[in-house]
């Protein structure tokens, strides 16, 4: 296997001997857009374990714009694994049918918000029709698009969100060129789909961290306190950090995600979210400090202040029966699984 982080191979052993049928996916045509993000990229190694340890005989096409990463996570070209060097917002050619998609060209980064708006809202628009496009000239069998539980915008009077809930988004709100800009790629598939062309899953993922996950310039959370403490640095936190979040590690998330592939129901979405351990931010950034056993401190902010790029709506819980109903449940808890991120960045490092 050609994965040097033992972790994400340890990860890959995980998934593969979960309940997924994955027979369905032997000699298929696979893409994946924004192949070099966290979550394209483990579904691409997916693949590739498959490919190199069972021989799956599996075509598998990564779009990305930045050849040299491709080939820094993924190796040299094979007669299996292509790369397609472009922007998803340009015409998708390919002369091949391709039974899946997985469509996971945007950022959602607090950075990229602030500072490249206008590019997240081409991804998930005008790459989403060149996807879907593609997808009806390539009779593609399913798209599976990357959502995210910010569509739900601000939500009152709620316990918990299922799949058809809707909330507030205020479009004057900058920070809103993400949610709405998903919300509009929904749309889109659901669109294509009642013209005949195209089936698809939305996947309305929440907090998803682990291996390969960006910790520098990202903004995120989770990503920031990473950052600070595998560096041995102090954290300052921008609130009083008692905002609460609950955290989905990524070997959960691709489980998830290849049930639905594989079981979901065509045309619908699916919240995919890790609820059983709810944290508050300053509680999180002393467990990672914890860990890390580098006697660092934990700082927050004497008030909460708006800071740029940052949903501030109160965290409403997911319900999640619906992808329960395809037979999975998180098995990651949350002490183990930032044990294992910390540690890849370490691998990452020998």
């Amino acid at each position: 296997m050609r994965f040097h982080n033992l972790i994400i191979q340890e990860d890959l052993d995980k998934i593969y001997n979960s309940s997924i049928d994955w027979h369905q996916l032997r000699n298929s045509n696979i893409l994946i857009t924004g192949a070099t993000g966290m979550l394209a990229s483990y579904f691409s190694f997916m693949l590739m374990y498959l490919n190199e340890r069972y021989n799956y005989n599996i075509k598998i096409f990564l779009l990305a714009r930045n050849a040299e990463k491709l080939v820094r996570l993924f190796g040299a070209e094979t007669q299996n694994l292509r790369f397609l060097v472009q922007d998803v917002c340009d015409r998708i050619d390919l002369d091949y049918d391709m039974d899946y998609i997985f469509h996971s060209a945007s950022s959602a980064s607090p950075y990229s918000i602030v500072n490249d708006p206008v590019g997240i809202i081409k991804a998930n628009t005008l790459g989403t029709i060149n996807v879907l496009d593609f997808a009806t000239r390539a009779k593609t069998t399913k798209v599976i698009f990357t959502s995210t539980r910010e569509i739900y915008g601000k939500v009152e009077n709620k316990d918990e969100l299922d799949e058809n809930e809707m909330g507030i988004i205020n479009p004057l709100d900058p920070r809103s060129c993400y949610p709405e800009s998903k919300r509009i790629a929904e749309t889109l598939l659901k669109i294509y789909s009642k013209k005949g062309s195209v089936n698809f899953n939305s996947l309305r993922i929440s907090h998803v961290y682990g291996p390969g996950m960006q910790i520098k310039n990202d903004g995120r959370v989770m990503s920031d306190l990473i950052y600070a403490a595998i560096n041995n640095r102090d954290i300052y936190l921008k609130s009083p950090g008692l905002a609460e979040r609950s955290f989905c590690y990524i070997s959960d998330a691709l489980e998830a995600i290849f049930l639905v592939l594989i079981l979901g129901i065509n045309n619908e979405a699916y919240n995919i979210s890790n609820e059983l351990e709810p944290i508050n931010i300053i509680n999180l950034a002393k467990n990672i400090q914890s860990i890390m056993g580098n006697n660092k401190r934990v700082f927050p902010a004497d008030n909460n202040t708006s800071v740029e790029g940052y949903c501030n709506y109160p965290r409403v819980k997911l319900n999640t029966t619906k992808i329960e109903n395809l037979g999975w449940k998180p098995t990651v808890n949350l002490k183990d699984g930032l044990l294992r991120t910390i540690k890849s960045f370490h691998e990452d490092d020998k």
